[in-house]
């Protein structure tokens, strides 16, 4: 069974898009029509912009969400037997398999990226990637501080990311630093992720997502909340809502659709990032 997974922020570049924009006519139309339904040129940002731009949550979701549509629409042979996606990839691959349309999971991506980005601006928080760890150490350790600091990624047996404020995330680092064959990196996203901080924007994306029509999806997708296979749509919505404040159980969501029957897997993203997480899901398989 085949599977395709949809990154999420982190795979984004100045000139992604180009190749497929320059190689494909439908994809040059359908970067024409997302640049007319925002009402702005986010294409140029893309292949054009700076550093700085594209590093901004509003912009980096809504680039990263058209380069993996609009790549999935060109491919041939797209007819995937299970979805998943890597936070915001979770939008992109709703809209891969028509469970969105390309319009409405635009809409969605970039109202999105705003609410978060908003929060960002009005919160000090920050991302750390733990490496070397279990997972139950660096639970502990979180729960354990007295501020806001959550596991938000469980990307691999070997890489948690945590999301909180800075004053928490510096101590939790402290006391993780001295652990042997432990490390640290910090992530360049100004803001907490998936964690308790998100929750100032749970009521806003709730009333965005509601008002937009859902189909039953053609195959399961595997949520981030779950990690399950799921194609109602009112239990997509619902676990689209939630994914706000909760971890992105992703090396889970891999391994539900390996023992689901998926050997092969296609990354519908600018790097290949998701297939270096998946390699090392495998090797403790």
């Amino acid at each position: 069974m085949k599977a395709y997974i949809f990154p999420g922020q982190g795979s984004q570049f100045i000139g992604m898009g180009k190749d497929i924009y320059i190689n494909s006519n439908i994809a040059k139309k359908l970067f024409k029509y997302a640049d007319d339904i925002l009402g702005f040129n986010m294409t140029k940002m893309m292949l054009e912009g700076s550093k700085q731009i594209m590093n901004n949550t509003k912009y980096t979701q809504l680039a990263i969400f058209m380069y993996s549509v609009i790549k999935s629409k060109i491919l041939k042979n797209f007819d995937p037997d299970m979805v998943a996606g890597h936070s915001l990839g979770e939008i992109s691959a709703l809209t891969a398999i028509n469970v969105l349309s390309f319009e409405d999971g635009l809409i969605l991506v970039n109202k999105r990226g705003s609410i978060m980005q908003d929060i960002c601006d009005s919160y000090n928080g920050g991302m750390l990637a733990i490496f070397g760890l279990q997972d139950s150490i660096v639970e502990t350790i979180c729960k354990n501080d007295p501020g806001i600091v959550v596991p938000s990624n469980y990307n691999s047996p070997e890489q948690i990311v945590i999301s909180g404020e800075i004053s928490a995330l510096m101590r939790v680092s402290n006391i993780i630093k001295q652990f042997k064959g432990s490390k640290i990196l910090t992530l360049p996203i100004h803001g907490a992720f998936h964690s308790p901080i998100m929750e100032h924007g749970k009521n806003k994306l709730k009333n965005v997502i509601n008002k937009i029509n859902f189909k039953y999806s053609r195959c399961p997708i595997y949520q981030n909340t779950n990690a399950s296979p799921v194609r109602q749509s009112l239990d997509i919505k619902k676990n689209l809502i939630e994914q706000l404040t909760s971890p992105v159980k992703w090396k889970q969501s891999v391994n539900n659709m390996i023992n689901d029957g998926a050997v092969n897997f296609v990354d519908i993203g600018p790097k290949s990032i998701l297939q270096g997480l998946l390699k090392k899901i495998l090797n403790f398989i």
